[in-house]
């Protein structure tokens, strides 16, 4: 994780050069005062025209720096993100690949031997199969969300849908996923927001809500794709800054929406059940693509 964040700076060298310049123009007009102070000479008018571009340059390398900094936030937001999902993928591939095929081959090795042992030993090989095949279907699950797959393959729908089935399958809420137009062509990053941000409201709906219905509408729009999720649990105050908070869940939701040039709101009271509303919309390259496509 660390190597892919030691890149984030780069060297440019027409900034260096303005800043050798900057420098150059700062060390003559000391030398240039430091003279005339010495000499007791008046100042002459290039001397003065030496201090002015030596200001001018001093502030726009302030002005620059103030507009880099300011930008710094929403960069590192994007990168951490970036950063984020690589990390989900490899975790994901790890236990897919590795401890998902030492789960099977251990569950390979309990088959054989329930075959050999004594009646007496039966039960406890078939508790021991029992809880590798409940261990190998928790890997797979935690595979699946911490890196949809099916997001390239099967499209954004399909996707949701499985992570719908998936998640609560084991539980008395009745959900229902609605849309109403093909969303073939979604751009990728947009596609992964949606569905990251379906993915904590619902796991915040399941740990805090205590809801009963939940329902989960994405569709396209002429101005972008538009999500929303609405269950009848318990509410919540939202904050205004979810971040400062302590509602990580809320803040990480409302950066990804933020880093798409989208928005996000939530809707909630105490006893009034949550909706939560975003908006992305579409890049440039796709946005007449969008519009042409917009048919049931």
């Amino acid at each position: 994780m660390l190597p892919s964040l030691n890149t984030f700076t780069l060297w440019r060298p027409g900034a260096a050069l303005l800043r050798g310049l900057t420098a150059l123009l700062c060390l003559a007009s000391i030398v240039v005062n430091a003279l005339l102070f010495f000499y007791a000479l008046p100042m002459p008018l290039s001397a003065l025209a030496l201090h002015l571009v030596a200001m001018l340059s001093i502030g726009w390398h302030l002005r620059h720096w103030a507009r880099s900094i300011a930008m710094r936030p929403a960069e590192l937001a994007d990168r951490l993100l970036k950063v984020q999902e690589s990390e989900r993928q490899r975790l994901s591939r790890e236990l897919h690949d590795d401890i998902g095929q030492l789960l099977t081959a251990a569950k390979l090795q309990a088959d054989w031997l329930q075959r050999r042992v004594p009646a007496e030993l039966q039960p406890h090989c078939n508790t021991l199969r029992s809880t590798l095949d409940d261990t190998l279907t928790n890997v797979r699950d935690v595979s699946a969300i911490l890196n949809p797959r099916q997001l390239a393959s099967l499209g954004l729908e399909a996707s949701l849908r499985a992570h719908l089935l998936r998640t609560l399958e084991n539980t008395d809420v009745h959900w229902s996923l609605e849309c109403r137009q093909r969303l073939g062509g979604i751009p990728e990053e947009m596609a992964i927001a949606a569905f990251r941000i379906t993915q904590e409201a619902v796991t915040n709906m399941l740990r805090h809500a205590n809801a009963h219905n939940l329902v989960v509408c994405i569709q396209r729009q002429p101005e972008g794709l538009a999500l929303s999720i609405n269950d009848d649990g318990q509410g919540f105050s939202p904050a205004s800054n979810p971040a400062d908070e302590g509602q990580r869940g809320m803040a990480g939701m409302l950066e990804r929406a933020m880093l798409l040039d989208g928005r996000l709101s939530v809707v909630s009271q105490p006893g009034k059940g949550t909706c939560i509303s975003a908006l992305f919309p579409w890049p440039p390259r796709t946005l007449e693509r969008a519009k042409t496509s917009n048919t049931p």
